[in-house]
């Protein structure tokens, strides 16, 4: 794809450019809910596995200035655009990109070399579903580059002791996330159910789980998207706006 294909969007009141393909994959409200949902230390590493385009990357470095940001893309295409939106936002002394496979984190990086790690990883079982055409949707979605636990395997190598990973998954597939997470030695200690609407049935979950942490979780109160008249709640206009973390 040529970047004449490609479009400059902007997020957080226009504040932050991000540059995606015109026709491939585009990131989507899931983006923004896991940036504000992680908590990575203010001046710690992150690594973004499966970056994409960059978005969640670069907005954890809008939102946390003092941090170092790290993205790990296999799509090499998309890591193009991200390093255009990297210098677009005027973040290369803060933000970097490797090129490069989630299942082979140990040729890439030191063990143990990061203190948080986000994880937006592709939903849907390799078989299930029609498989979709373009290339980048595809591994975007599918477990066809890497799946649930290749992610959880490659945080829990690269997290330091104490660390965090967080981490948004389908609702439906939410037993098999705290599962694997517990057995690649992420327990769970942070849980945050996301609805369309009020009343509506889970649709996503965000969770944060602590390199070797102890047993015990905090359920926090369920994410409402839309409020009744249609319209983004007030927490979600403030997250769609850029506003701090709480």
């Amino acid at each position: 794809m040529k970047e004449t294909d490609d479009t400059i969007d902007t997020v957080f009141g226009g504040r932050l450019a991000i540059v995606q393909g015109r026709g491939g994959y585009r990131f989507s409200l899931d983006s923004v809910l896991l940036a504000h949902f992680a908590k990575p230390p203010g001046d710690g590493t992150v690594i973004d596995l499966g970056s994409g385009n960059g978005v969640i990357a670069l907005m954890l470095a809008f939102l946390y200035p003092k941090a170092r940001v790290v993205g790990l893309e296999i799509q090499r295409p998309m890591v193009k655009r991200a390093v255009r939106s990297m210098e677009l936002n005027g973040m290369k002394s803060r933000v970097e990109w490797v090129h490069g496979d989630v299942r082979a984190v140990g040729r890439l990086f030191p063990s143990r070399s990061f203190d948080a790690v986000v994880c937006n990883p592709p939903y849907r079982i390799e078989a299930s579903g029609r498989m979709n055409p373009d290339p980048e949707k595809r591994v975007a979605r599918h477990e066809v580059q890497g799946k649930l636990r290749d992610f959880l395997r490659a945080g829990a190598a690269l997290l330091r002791h104490g660390g965090k990973m967080a981490m948004i998954y389908p609702a439906t597939r939410m037993l098999d996330l705290l599962e694997t997470m517990r057995q690649e030695g992420i327990e769970p200690k942070r849980l945050r159910v996301v609805h369309s609407s009020s009343g509506g049935e889970a649709t996503l979950v965000l969770t944060e789980g602590i390199q070797e942490g102890r047993p015990g979780v905090k359920i926090l109160p369920p994410l409402v998207i839309y409020a009744s008249g249609g319209d983004y709640t007030p927490e979600l206009k403030s997250f769609l706006a850029g506003g701090a973390t709480k």
